[in-house]
This record gives structure tokens, C-alpha cells and sequence, in this order.
């Protein structure tokens, strides 16, 4: 064999190895972090197929079999991320409402609201680009992640025209600050899984007197150079999800960089579990992380909704200096959406499968091995 002959078999049988890795159910990150990279395992696997078919290709049995794995690959991995490529039927409805950018409170007359999102990056400074994208894309409410004391001084001058606000600055990357425009009927700070992660539940107001649930979470994500798995990040999912398709019966939005990918099988479990329906399906991925590499860029930070709500904007934001781009959606409430947009369905076992992260979770926690390097 030729060293680009070589150099091109390796390069499709690691799309094939890591592809086969992450179908196995464990909370290693050397499993779940290949939920990630799909896009672009799918294509390193289509370019290794062609790549050989033209170059090297001579009809024999073992170089079927490699076409074979290349193209069983891609197919796979295309199969995981088409629901959110714009060529997928559309779950949440375009609204006919039109935006309410830029309309006090008092003069609207529909119950919509927009939401920015956002991961500052702890050690990042620059405060007055974010001043700057909240200014310009007026939200009614802001979740800010990986907020510290800096950040909490920093963002003071919100403080003018977001009269309510729920704030815990920490200094290890998961401080949490929420401002907003309307009332907040209720608002408070947990900590669902660990004593130093925490999230925020809190009751809007929208115009009209309608109650919207929303819930800001940021858990832990799985990453191998302090060796962490994925075990508290989806244990605060499933809590999360079970919560809400338990207990909530009112509008209900959860949001937050969830430090992992929709296409996950711990995602799609929280969807099934919680009801909520995802309003990047049949629009795209909206990848807000890695905003300093092209290259390697995935969604990250996420926006749940229940499905009395239609869509009226959905967009990525300018850079702030984080890692993360700013993510902003507007939802209109409108109740009659729920007949055109049904709740998912659980599948059977996703009761077994919650209760198996939740255990794991119990169990990492009572020896310490949920903190990364096992602290």
C-alpha cells in the first residue's frame, strides 16, 4: 500500500471506531464524547469512501468491506443529524404574530417574550460586547452562564432596564444570572445534583397575565482532561425532564448551555421525558460552541419550549469574546399550536433508563467519582 493509501484507510476506520464507541449506553467521556463530533465524523467517513474509490480501489473482498463501513458511516451519523438539517419536517410552527422588538410592555397585546441565552466564558472581559448584543437584540430576558463577581459588576448597568433579576455569581465556571423585564411571580436557585452547580426556576409574567415556567440549567459537561463523565449532566437532564413532564401544567421553557448536543441519546431521553419539543428541528443547528474554532462547532446551548408555543425568531448572535455565541429566540404563547404540535412520545423503557442515571449518579456521588478528577 501507498502511505495516502494507508493514510486513507486509517482515517475511515477511525470514523468507524469512534462511530461504533458511541452506541454504547456508558457515562465514559471516551463513549459520550463521540455524541459530539457527528457532522464531522460523517464526512471524514464520505471523504475516506471516495477518497479510495477513486484512487485506490481494485474490486477486492476486503475493499468492499471497507466501502461498505464507510458508506454504513455516513449513513448513520447523517441519520443521527438530519432532524436538524433544514431538508427535515419543521416541529415547532413558524408564528404568524409578528415580533415584538422593540414594544414596551404596556403596549403589547399578545403574550410573547424573547429570550437571550448566553455562555460569557469566566476569565473573559469583555462586558461591553455583551451590553452591546443585549441592547441590539432587546430581549425580555437574559440567562447569563459562567457568571462571577466580575461578571456580576460588569453587567450592572442591566440593572436600568431589567428590574428583576435572580443572581448567583460563583468563581468555577458555573455562576448563573437572570434578568428580566417582566415580573417574576416566583424565583429561586437550586442545586439538583451538586452542592457547587446550580440552576434557576422561575415563574414569568407575560403580558396578559400568562404564567411561563422557565428553568436555566448549566451541568457538568464530560471531558477528558480532568477525567469526567457524563454521569452528573444527565442526571440533572433526567431530573429535569422528569419534573416537568410530572409536575409541570403550565407554559414551560428550559434553556442553558446543557453541555451537550440534541442528537445525544441523553438529550433525546430528557425531550421524551419532559414533553418539551425542540425548535432547531427542520431549521438547522445553530452551533454556539466552539465560536474560536470553525472547524469544530456544535449546539451546545439549548432552548426547550412546551408546544403552546410558536416559533417567531430564532438566530445566533455576535461574538462577545466567550467561547459561545449568544443564542436569542422569540416564542409567542398560543395555546391552539398544541392541536399541530404534538408532545414526543416516551418509548418504552426511557422510566428504566432515567432511573439507571439517577442511580449511577447516587452512586458516583457517594464515592466522589462525579467531580472531575476525582475529587
Amino acid at each position: 500500500m501507498h502511505v495516502a493509501q494507508w493514510v486513507t484507510v486509517a482515517l475511515g476506520v477511525l470514523a468507524a471506531l469512534v462511530t461504533v464507541v458511541s452506541l454504547f449506553p456508558g457515562s465514559h467521556w471516551s463513549v459520550r464524547l463521540w455524541d459530539f463530533p457527528r457532522v464531522q465524523i460523517g464526512f471524514l467517513a464520505a471523504a475516506a469512501g471516495i477518497a479510495y474509490t477513486v484512487f485506490f480501489f481494485d474490486r477486492d473482498a476486503l475493499e468492499w468491506a471497507f466501502l461498505a463501513a464507510m458508506a454504513a458511516t455516513t449513513l448513520w451519523q447523517a441519520y443521527k443529524i438530519f432532524p436538524y438539517t433544514p431538508a427535515a419536517s419543521k416541529q415547532v410552527q413558524r408564528s404568524t404574530i409578528g415580533s415584538i422588538k422593540g414594544r414596551s410592555l404596556e403596549t403589547r397585546r399578545h403574550p410573547s417574550f424573547r429570550l437571550l441565552i448566553t455562555n460569557v466564558l469566566m476569565e473573559n472581559t469583555r462586558h461591553d460586547l455583551l451590553l452591546r448584543v443585549i441592547e441590539d437584540a432587546a430581549p425580555d430576558v437574559v440567562l447569563a452562564v459562567e457568571t462571577d463577581a466580575a461578571w456580576a459588576k460588569g453587567l450592572e448597568p442591566l440593572k436600568r432596564t431589567y428590574p428583576h433579576r435572580l443572581e448567583q455569581p460563583q468563581e468555577n465556571y458555573y455562576g448563573m444570572m437572570l434578568y428580566s423585564r417582566l415580573p417574576l411571580v416566583e424565583a429561586r436557585c437550586e442545586f439538583l445534583v451538586q452542592d457547587d452547580i446550580p440552576s434557576m426556576h422561575a415563574v414569568l409574567e407575560l403580558p396578559g397575565g400568562v404564567h411561563v415556567s422557565l428553568h436555566g440549567i448549566h451541568p457538568r459537561p464530560p471531558e477528558p482532561i480532568r477525567d469526567q463523565d457524563s454521569t452528573p449532566r444527565d442526571a440533572e437532564l433526567v431530573i429535569m425532564g422528569k419534573i416537568i413532564g410530572d409536575e409541570e401544567d403550565r407554559p414551560t421553557v428550559v434553556c442553558g448551555d446543557l453541555n451537550d448536543v440534541a442528537w445525544s441519546p441523553t438529550s433525546e431521553l430528557f425531550i421524551r421525558l419532559s414533553g418539551l419539543l425542540d425548535p432547531r428541528r427542520g431549521r438547522g443547528f445553530f452551533n454556539s460552541y466552539n465560536a474560536k474554532n470553525p472547524f469544530f462547532r456544535y449546539p451546545l446551548d439549548h432552548v426547550f419550549h412546551s408546544n403552546d408555543f410558536r416559533l417567531v425568531e430564532l438566530r445566533r448572535l455576535s461574538r462577545i469574546g466567550s467561547d459561545h455565541y449568544p443564542m436569542l429566540i422569540e416564542l409567542s404563547y398560543e395555546p391552539d399550536a398544541e392541536v399541530a404540535q404534538p408532545e414526543p412520545e416516551k418509548e418504552p423503557g426511557d422510566e428504566e433508563r432515567a432511573e439507571d442515571r439517577l442511580e449511577a449518579q447516587a452512586e458516583a456521588a457517594a464515592t466522589g467519582d462525579d467531580r472531575p478528577g476525582r475529587e
